[in-house]
């Protein structure tokens, strides 16, 4: 067409205003290099640098590119981009290997049920686990609460029995109601929960909580009633209680199996594995062991000798030493790998916890393990998901809005209670720096400067130098050049093993920080009669004391008919000539009052002492409550009135 001029283009990209058609889809993963992308697009990698010169974006051949920028720069060359997490990749990637196999039912075979144990504290889950174990976890516990996610795997043997040879996965998770989101990831991770209620006790509000995390995750429950062999138990009213609550017994025609059990007699608990293993039989759990294995990790450690250690349960297929893997932001190569019972073992199929070595970093509870062929394609994705999360903390840090403001200036008053956290696992330290920010209140606010896992190191004390940060060990200690420097540096190092008792601590310093509230208790009232006024002495008041008793150390108020002139202290008592204590109901006295002196005849003086009373947070809260109720209603009341006066 006459007078036609086409778009400019540069190295096969549009670069007019308007954006090409798009005549084609690619799917890429989360991080792409420049290089990966222009393979994708079918362009020269020198031509994708160009365009995205053209936009002001510097970048290499190897440099990672966010979605959006991959979705633009996509556009330019007239494709739609569509980007997908590297777990999405894989799965996919999984999905097609199996409909591409001849033989799908060779490839898809049984695998062991995975039980998660929920329930109160000390209602005698690790003790139920030791007796099917056989050996002693809860003796080494403190205060009788499992602080960590364990994972173990029990073989069942029972002469007769159909399940008879069947293995089973049991986690252990801990008891503390503060563990809620520890319990959560459990019953993610599991098939089928066992909910462990004590004969003798009933459900209580933890027992609950595991029942409605249960629910929540959809799995099928288990009710084991423990401790049946004690005098008190009774196993009937536990049943109409958990009834109640929406958990009916089989033989009252539910759908819920209980089994009555004895950890210490060691009763019921053939019946018990029996039951998991039937009721999971309905769930038809299957695994592909051929293909590259997946799992989830349920808990991760820093070890003095063996570095970041990961607990990991193998989810679908199978695991082998040397195989790389990424989990989370962080990648590695599986060193060396060791089950539940400290063996080494070479490889771990489906449903197989394992102690995984050779992690390049600390991953987090609940992150996805995922075997890769390519270590180099694993370490892109990890330092882009690493730079991804720092730039989301420096964004949630920084970001200011004028809507903040208010807010900023409303919290100006607020104390905060700066600390850092140490353990010796991540569940813990995640957990315990969550259940300690939201012991905030409208005047103490908690702030995890730092958390980690690992002893309690030199920056760590000097990170909490330079904030005044408090640091808090769960179960770990500080090493010895960090103790020297914390004492060095007046940093303050409190160490726990029990996480309420962590919690308690903290209350009381949060109690410490609030500005101490006074209470005045009155004393009595006297009534200026006569005003003296003395050279070089200054003006002293003739008073009767017409109520209570006049002291010499308390502190007063001087009122002119219902306006308060002056408070202060008094400065002198006489009694006729003579210095006096105190002066009781009925008696006549001067009154010198200190740093006052405009005193009138027909002014009343009254007497009180100030007791400085403990704050109390949970009058604070109700305070604080009742507050913004009263602003809530006033609000609404002045709504109202002005629909009114419109209408």
């Amino acid at each position: 067409m006459k007078g036609f001029v086409p778009p400019p283009r540069f190295g096969g990209a549009y670069m007019g205003n308007e954006p090409p058609p798009i005549t084609r889809e690619i799917t890429v993963t989360e991080g792409i290099s420049v290089k990966d992308l222009a393979e994708k697009l079918e362009v020269r990698a020198k031509d994708l640098i160009a365009t995205l010169l053209m936009r002001g974006v510097f970048v290499t051949v190897n440099q990672s590119l966010d979605a959006e920028m991959v979705k633009d720069v996509a556009a330019r060359f007239g494709a739609g981009a569509t980007v997908i997490s590297y777990e999405d990749e894989i799965a996919n990637q999984a999905i097609e290997e199996i409909l591409e196999s001849d033989n799908i039912d060779e490839l898809e075979v049984s695998r062991s049920p995975v039980v998660t144990v929920m329930g109160h504290v000390d209602h005698g889950k690790t003790s139920l686990l030791d007796a099917i174990r056989e050996t002693d976890v809860a003796s080494g516990e403190a205060g009788g609460i499992t602080q960590h996610i364990g994972a173990y795997k029990v073989k069942f043997t029972k002469e007769g029995s159909p399940a008879s040879g069947r293995e089973i996965v049991f986690l252990d998770t801990p008891g503390h109601e503060a563990f809620t989101r520890m319990r959560a990831r459990g019953a993610k991770v599991t098939d089928l929960v066992v909910i462990v209620v004590a004969a003798d006790d009933g459900p209580m509000p933890q027992t609950i909580e595991a029942i409605d995390h249960a629910k929540a995750a959809g799995v099928p429950m288990i009710v084991a009633i423990n401790k049946i062999d004690r005098p008190e138990a009774n196993p009937e009213k536990v049943m109409k209680q958990l009834a109640d609550r929406g958990l009916v017994p089989e033989e009252w025609g539910g759908d819920v199996v209980y089994v009555p059990v004895s950890a210490k007699k060691r009763i019921g608990l053939d019946q018990l594995l029996e039951m998991i293993c039937l009721v999971s039989d309905v769930q038809s759990l299957k695994s592909t062991p051929g293909r590259k294995a997946v799992g989830t990790v349920l808990e991760a450690k820093l070890d003095r000798g063996r570095g970041a250690v990961a607990t990991v349960l193998v989810q679908n297929g199978t695991l082998h030493v040397n195989e790389s893997f990424i989990v989370g932001n962080t990648f590695g190569k599986v060193r060396a790998m060791f089950d539940d019972r400290g063996r080494a073992i070479t490889e771990a199929g489906p449903s197989t916890p394992v102690e995984v070595l050779g992690l390049e970093g600390m991953p987090d509870s609940g992150d996805t393990f995922l075997v890769v062929a390519d270590r180099d394609k694993a370490k892109g994705i990890a330092q882009y998901r690493k730079m991804k999360e720092r730039e989301a903390q420096l964004a949630k840090s920084s970001r200011v809005s004028l809507e903040g403001l208010a807010e900023q200036i409303r919290l100006a008053g607020v104390k905060d209670l700066p600390l850092i956290i140490k353990g010796d696992v991540t569940g813990s330290v995640e957990v315990i720096a969550d259940s300690l920010v939201r012991m905030s209140t409208e005047k103490v606010r908690i702030k995890v400067i730092h958390s980690g896992v690992g002893a309690i190191t030199e920056s760590d004390i000097l990170l909490a130098s330079a904030s005044n940060a408090i640091i808090i060990g769960f179960n770990v200690r500080p090493e010895r050049k960090s103790a020297e420097l914390a004492q060095q540096e007046n940093v303050e190092i409190r160490l726990h093993s029990i996480i309420y008792e962590l919690q308690d601590e903290i209350r009381k310093a949060m109690l410490g920080l609030l500005d101490p509230t006074f209470r005045e208790s009155y004393l009595g009232r006297a009534e200026v009669i006569n005003v003296i006024r003395i050279p070089k002495v200054g003006t002293v008041a003739g008073c009767r004391v017409t109520d209570g008793v006049l002291r010499r150390d308390a502190e007063i108020k001087l009122m002119r008919g219902t306006e308060q002139v002056f408070k202060g202290k008094i400065g002198s008592l006489r009694r006729f000539k003579d210095d006096v204590k105190e002066v009781t109901n009925g008696m006549e006295c001067g009154v010198g009052l200190a740093g006052f002196s405009d005193i009138k005849e027909g002014d009343v003086i009254d007497a009180f002492t100030t007791e400085r009373m403990a704050s109390d947070l949970g009058q604070l809260a109700t305070t604080v409550a009742a507050a913004a109720k009263e602003a809530k209603e006033a609000k609404e009341q002045a709504a109202a009135a002005e629909t009114a006066n419109r209408s």
